[in-house]
């Protein structure tokens, strides 16, 4: 596999070449260490742009992957789902403490009360308290949306609107709808005409006819063996579109980070937000806790602050794609690493992005230490925890703890398409603190941080984390919010 690598300054053209830079020796060996089929980064630093790019695009057909390589975003694309909803915003067509019900009125949820009080506001934060997503394919026409959105009285609650954040898939989806029924377009029309046209993102595209012209990355996983093999089900349905469905390349989403870096002005300066606005979805709406995603969430994004320096941030997962982007807005810093690999890409995304912070900044990102290994508190944690999608198993080995993350069996078989490899049991350990937090240190979800709670269905931010009894009764991972499954003598 070869590596290739381009720096450029803003003046100099953008296919000159240059000679193999330090991040492109990182990139080489990290990528050679995981196993990663293919990848490419992108740094913004110092006033100019980086790329480093290794691999291939496929196993299968191969072909050398570069800076203008199509990649799923996955959840990356919620990014610009919510930065176009601030421009309807800035329009006046929106109000963000709005129900969603006013621009989704044939929105119907399993509870009405809820339903009535969910405002635009806790989709975008992730505090609506719905549950992480419905597994459902309602097809490629112009309607899958709506047909989505149909389909979200089978979504369970977690909570009450306005509480605890947890993460959903779901709701960006609903999200998505308020897209289509605001501006009378698709929802892919209006990102288009609201985002891509203006900001000149000429290498972002939903629908698998615009990327097949182009080259583009097929994900991996490992199958039976071990052995890396291509997934065959490339992307996700139209219906998840607004939660994860972009394909992009490197080039364009560090363009892409460069907008949200600056004033709401186009490099050709139109004005497409105002500055306030932009900035607003910077700061923090809620809290979160024990997440290596971050500290709190603003208006979508993840923030976190870093060895001293505030960062926004957002990744995403496919089948066997990954992509992570971190953004230093007081630094004038970003850098996107794109990954074609399940499970070890996420390692190699996170690794990537750590470099850069340290080689360009100074900024050290590390994970915290897990306490010795104490069998009784791990009595306490062992078991299974489910959300609506997801099964997550906390054991022990000769080691200490381990945790494995699985999708529901009934889901993986009743589902017509392929889904995502299942991460195995890996080694996990307790962190200080009240030692309901957790940290991963093995495998796929490496560095992954999460905590137990005693009432998964309340506000984390009470000290107690469970509850009267001293039992465990939901873990949170990923944001996302997982009950215990009940043992037979319980």
């Amino acid at each position: 596999m070869s590596v290739n690598s381009v720096e450029k300054s803003q003046s100099q053209s953008q296919d000159q070449p240059q000679p193999q830079s330090p991040l492109s020796e990182f990139v080489e060996r990290t990528a050679t260490q995981h196993g990663i089929p293919g990848a490419t980064v992108g740094v913004w630093a110092d006033g100019r742009e980086i790329f480093a790019s290794h691999g291939v695009t496929s196993l299968d057909n191969p072909l050398p992957v570069d800076k203008d390589t199509l990649f799923q975003l996955g959840s990356t694309t919620k990014t610009f789902t919510a930065t176009a909803l601030m421009r309807l915003v800035a329009d006046g067509r929106l109000d963000l403490d709005a129900p969603v019900s006013r621009y989704v009125p044939e929105l119907v949820l399993s509870d009405e009360k809820a339903a009535a009080e969910i405002t635009v506001l806790n989709l975008l934060n992730h505090t609506s308290g719905l549950d992480w997503n419905i597994i459902v394919d309602t097809g490629d026409g112009d309607d899958a949306l709506a047909g989505f959105v149909a389909k979200m009285a089978d979504l369970q609650f977690i909570g009450a609107p306005g509480g605890r954040a947890s993460y959903s898939q779901a709701g960006f989806n609903l999200l998505g709808r308020v897209l289509e029924n605001v501006t009378g377009q698709t929802y892919e029309q209006a990102i288009a005409s609201l985002l891509f046209e203006p900001l000149g993102l000429t290498q972002s595209f939903f629908g698998t006819a615009e990327v097949m012209t182009r080259r583009f990355a097929v994900g991996h996983n490992p199958g039976e063996d071990g052995d890396l093999a291509v997934a065959k089900e490339w992307r996700l349905t139209r219906g998840n579109n607004p939660g994860g469905g972009l394909a992009s390349s490197a080039a364009d989403v560090l363009r892409w980070a460069r907008f949200q870096m600056g004033d709401g002005r186009t490099e050709d300066g139109e004005r497409l937000l105002p500055t306030e606005l932009l900035h607003r979805m910077r700061e923090q709406t809620v809290e979160l806790r024990g997440s290596n995603l971050g500290d709190g969430f603003g208006i979508c994004w993840f923030l976190r602050e870093v060895d001293g320096v505030r960062t926004i941030e957002h990744g995403g997962s496919t089948n066997g794609q990954f992509a992570e982007l971190l953004i230093v807005p007081e630094r004038n810093f970003a850098v996107v690493a794109l990954s074609n690999s399940g499970t070890d890409g996420i390692a190699f995304n996170r690794s990537v992005v750590r470099w850069a912070l340290e080689h360009h900044l100074g900024v050290v990102d590390k994970d915290p230490e897990p306490l010795p290994y104490d069998e009784a508190r791990a009595q306490e944690v062992v078991g299974a925890y489910e959300n609506d999608g997801m099964i997550l198993t906390v054991a022990t080995d000769a080691a200490g703890l381990t945790l494995g993350a699985v999708i529901k069996p009934e889901i993986r078989a009743a589902a017509d398409f392929e889904m995502p490899a299942d991460y195995e049991p890996a080694a996990m350990g307790l962190l200080p603190g009240d030692g309901d937090e957790f940290i991963v240190t093995a495998g796929g979800l490496k560095g992954q941080r999460g905590f137990f709670s005693r009432d998964v269905s309340h506000d984390f931010s009470r000290e107690l984390s469970r509850d009267t009894s001293g039992a465990v009764t939901g873990i949170d991972l990923g944001g996302r919010v997982f009950n215990r499954v009940p043992t037979a003598s319980a």
